[in-house]
């Protein structure tokens, strides 16, 4: 499958604050992620992996620079228009799930679905469709407190796929889950990057996600200090990671 860039930003910088206050999160960053990748971002807390991730996720719009997502270059937008581009290219996952306790799983999925102006039929299809590539067809109608804190992080992930976004932006997705959950979760991740063609960029301070990605950025103090190649970061922890699980999403 071949990749493309599908989010990047140039020259990028985020004040925060003002007068003595002031401290720039980001500081003068230019870095592009590509489909068919999982990315990690790791840094210290404080060194400017949410503000960055926000800023692609256009949730935040930066001091300076710009931010190009699938093409479409961000500059001068409305939020309205941001949030137009959130809909159709952006997927969130979220360290604390974010589903809704009172819809089952498939009405989650069907609610974000319905966001994106998809209802009906089509919602249901999708829907269904997404919570049986992470492994959920028996879920779909059970609420977030009836399932484990794996199969919710599931739920949150179909329901990241189910608008067919071009980049899926995960914040800490392992970070309340068990070992195997954690790994579980990662494998999934993976598996859209490669087999659904996805760029995924994860924020993670979990050291066990290093076998499953594809790219790894640091950053500290609102600098990216280093970009390396999954591979050569994982090879000291190859022998404590379980292998890669299968899921649906080779079809």
């Amino acid at each position: 499958m071949s990749k493309k860039v599908v989010a990047q930003v140039q020259n990028l910088v985020k004040e925060l604050g003002e007068g003595a206050g002031k401290v720039q999160a980001v500081k003068n960053t230019t870095l592009s992620i590509n489909s068919g990748e999982l990315t990690l971002l790791m840094g210290p807390s404080g060194s400017g992996k949410t503000t960055l991730i926000s800023i692609l996720g256009c949730i935040l719009t930066p001091t300076s620079g710009e931010v190009i997502i699938d093409g479409e270059n961000t500059q001068g937008m409305s939020a309205e228009q941001l949030a137009d581009v959130r809909r159709r290219h952006i997927g969130f996952i979220f360290q604390s799930y974010n589903l809704f306790p009172t819809l089952s799983a498939i009405e989650n999925v069907r609610l974000a679905l319905d966001v994106r102006g998809t209802r009906g039929a089509l919602s249901k299809d999708l829907a269904e469709k997404a919570l049986s590539a992470v492994g959920l067809d028996h879920r779909m109608k059970s609420y977030p407190k009836q399932m484990s804190g794996g199969e919710q992080q599931r739920v949150a992930i179909a329901r990241a796929l189910a608008g067919s976004p071009s980049i899926i932006l995960a914040d800490e997705p392992t970070a309340a889950l068990d070992s195997e959950n954690g790994y579980s979760v990662m494998a999934l991740l993976s598996d859209v990057a490669h087999n659904a063609g996805r760029a995924v960029l994860a924020v993670t301070h979990d050291h066990r996600t290093l076998s499953y990605a594809d790219r790894i950025l640091r950053i500290e103090d609102g600098s990216i200090i280093d970009d390396e190649r999954g591979d050569a970061a994982s090879r000291s922890t190859k022998n404590l990671i379980p292998k890669k699980r299968r899921t649906k999403l080779d079809a």
